[in-house]
């Protein structure tokens, strides 16, 4: 029996996000308005999506200030790298079953 997909990664907005972030090198960031508009996401759901990415600790969310204006950065956590490792190595073993 294959593993179970991750519900957290496996919603199609958050695995978008998590697909983007990994493609980033380890420890680097993104900003907020970035990934935004890279997903061509509204604010507030791309917010509800790395909230909830955020809460399973698979999303680094750092909020600091550039001059006077607020900036938000965004990184995929080691634990967001593995869990998105394993959630395609599910999905593989998943669609390898399908064809047998």
């Amino acid at each position: 029996m294959p593993e179970e997909l991750d519900a957290v990664i496996h919603a199609p907005a958050r695995l978008r996000v998590v697909a983007s972030l990994a493609a980033l090198g380890r420890g680097d960031e993104v900003a907020f308005p970035k990934l935004r508009k890279l997903l061509d996401m509204t604010a507030g759901n791309l917010s509800t999506h790395l909230r909830k990415l955020e809460d399973a600790g698979y999303v680094r969310v750092t909020k600091t200030h550039e001059g006077r204006t607020p900036v938000t950065y965004l990184a995929l956590t080691d634990n967001g790298r593995t869990a998105f490792a394993d959630y395609q190595a599910a999905l593989m073993d998943l669609l390898k079953g399908a064809q047998g």
